[in-house]
């Protein structure tokens, strides 16, 4: 009996010996494994042997000597990156083989090319795909869409016609638009949401009147359509008509179809004053009821009664993630906002179009209830863009393309008048007669949020960054109006004052806020990372140097410190020089 039980002793014994030297050899490749990871490797020495061994084809770009930041968030580590075709295919300390073309960073960053979650480039592409102002900053990506969007047209919408390497052409769908931007030739990519806008004009047109349900069907089918063409999502403005006709309990059925499609809800907030707070519960119920992932528009509290109070609005979000809503945000790295002069306008003057507003404008009757409601703001739900200002003139700038543009509203005022003194009232009138002057729209930059509360949203773990900017340039047709200095600097801003001169971030968030997380939110796979596999949409730049320059008052200047831009594996900017190539693409939604 003995030697059967010394017999089965001995063999478990063995398979106990085998399991643990398994274990440890697990266990020491793990680590390696981790440290790999933690270097921002993700593969051990000897696959990059192998691989060096068995490939000997040149890589297309070599970045040599850079400080690596991956997008994920980890510290930068000292290393190279090989790419081939549209693709990276080595991310690690050293890379040996041939390239190419072979990118010195020594003292530069490298990070994943900026997506900007909040971009208005839909139709200036189309006459410049060049899109200097975002390349410049180190933008690979745009994403389209805030309540309105690059298609669907028709319906009672109409059409929209555009210009596509010198032939007009008709967009109805999203698809459409697709085709014309990769026709005509971008720099950037550009991915874009459904808009709110377009799915309710195209079935109510100017009407106010409330839709059917025949009419709400219509609208899921045209965003449904949307969705399997590759939209990220669905997009609202409903600060004003025609997003703000729309109800809760509306806008919750049609993310209902969004859902059945993954995507996400990106919303500029019904008011960013005084209702803000009911405003972001309103975006965070929208989420909760139809199962979508919700990303609001640049962040802040823009009515000077409520500054300081940004910490509320921070909880609401926190809360309803830590309910387990995924619920998130973005901001623009400045205090001062972009909106139409027409948006002082209250929302009932709009009804019918822009040639009704304008007879209201012109109807001197119609002219004292105006001035009543815009004195007072007191209309339920209506964010008031004159109170939120301190009724302070001088506080908003017209950056429209105009004989005014430059000037603080008070200047226009005073050439208005001939510098003669004036009542609140009169100076409504002269605001009324600007407006017909220009056929009922002013683009202006308003001062009505505090750097405080900007940064206190931007320092949080699920607020990311967006422009809310378009591609300009500083010459040619895209040099046009005075427009906000964030269509040409919102990117370095962050890297420059926000990482180097304040700190607010670490540089690794900081990136991440401007990668990762903007590709993570949207649904944008493949792109905001380093990693091996991952499209090549790579930036270098000098964090010492990055810096944005352009000013409210002299917005054409193009940031420095960004030295070099690649999209999809190929160089756009090549020693901050733009090299006219055009690789960008329409990106669907997976």
């Amino acid at each position: 009996m003995v030697l059967p039980v010394m017999l089965r002793t001995s063999a478990l014994t063995g398979r106990l010996v085998q399991r643990a030297v398994a274990a440890v050899v697990i266990c020491v490749l793990g680590c390696l494994g981790c440290l790999g990871d933690l270097a921002g490797i993700g593969q051990l020495a000897p696959a990059h042997a192998q691989e060096a061994a068995a490939d000997s084809e040149p890589y297309d770009v070599l970045i040599v000597n850079g400080r690596i930041v991956d997008g994920s968030g980890n510290p930068w580590f000292h290393g190279e990156l090989a790419i081939r075709g549209d693709r990276i295919v080595r991310v690690a300390r050293s890379i040996a083989g041939a390239a190419k073309h072979k990118l010195d960073a020594n003292g530069m960053v490298v990070a994943p090319g900026f997506i900007d979650v909040h971009s208005h480039s839909d139709f200036l592409l189309l006459e410049d795909g060049a899109a200097q102002s975002k390349i410049r900053q180190g933008v690979t990506t745009e994403v389209l869409g805030e309540g309105s969007s690059p298609g669907p047209f028709g319906g009672k919408l109409g059409p929209r016609t555009v210009t596509v390497q010198g032939e007009p052409r008709k967009l109805q769908t999203l698809p459409d638009y697709f085709q014309a931007v990769e026709q005509a030739g971008i720099a950037t990519n550009v991915a874009t949401y459904v808009g709110l806008n377009n799915v309710w004009q195209h079935v109510m047109g100017e009407s106010f009147d409330r839709p059917s349900a025949d009419q709400l069907a219509e609208m899921g089918r045209l965003v449904d359509e949307a969705m399997q063409a590759g939209a990220l999502g669905l997009s609202s403005q409903v600060m004003m008509p025609p997003g703000s006709l729309a109800t809760t309990e509306e806008i919750i059925a049609l993310c209902k179809v969004v859902r059945r499609s993954h995507g996400i809800y990106s919303t500029h907030i019904r008011n960013e004053g005084g209702g803000v707070f009911e405003s972001v519960k309103e975006a965070i119920e929208i989420g909760r009821q139809s199962g979508v992932s919700v990303d609001v528009i640049h962040l802040k509290i823009a009515d000077e009664r409520l500054w300081g109070r940004m910490d509320e609005v921070v909880k609401l979000i926190q809360d309803a993630r830590e309910e387990g809503l995924n619920v998130q945000a973005n901001v623009y790295p400045y205090t001062r906002g972009n909106n139409n002069l027409a948006s002082i306008i209250p929302p009932w003057a709009h009804e019918g179009g822009t040639q009704q507003l304008l007879a209201r404008l012109r109807d001197p009757e119609q002219r004292k209830r105006l001035k009543r409601d815009i004195a007072s703001g007191d209309i339920a739900g209506w964010y008031n863009h004159y109170t939120a200002v301190g009724s302070d003139w001088s506080r908003i700038l017209v950056s429209g393309d105009n004989r005014f543009k430059g000037l603080t509203m008070d200047r226009v005022m005073a050439l208005r008048t001939e510098g003669k003194r004036r009542t609140a009232e009169e100076l409504l009138d002269e605001l009324f007669d600007y407006l017909i002057e220009e056929g009922g729209s002013v683009s202006a930059v308003y001062a009505h949020h505090t750097e405080d509360d900007m940064m206190l949203a931007l320092r949080q773990p699920w607020c990311s960054v967006g422009s809310d900017g378009s591609a300009y340039a500083i010459e040619g047709p895209l040099r046009r109006g005075n427009p906000h200095p964030r269509n040409f600097g919102a990117f370095p801003r962050v890297l420059g004052k926000y990482v180097r001169e304040r700190p607010l971030l670490q540089l690794e968030d900081a990136v991440r806020k401007m990668t990762s997380l903007n590709a993570a939110k949207a649904g944008l796979r493949g792109r905001g990372t380093l990693r091996e596999g991952a499209y090549a949409d790579v930036v270098v730049f000098d964090p010492a140097a990055v810096a944005d320059r352009a000013t409210y008052t002299q917005p054409f200047q193009y940031p420095v410190g960004i030295k070099h831009v690649l999209v999809n594996g190929e160089l756009v900017l090549a020693d901050g020089e733009h090299t006219g190539k055009r690789p960008g693409r329409a990106l669907r939604r997976d």
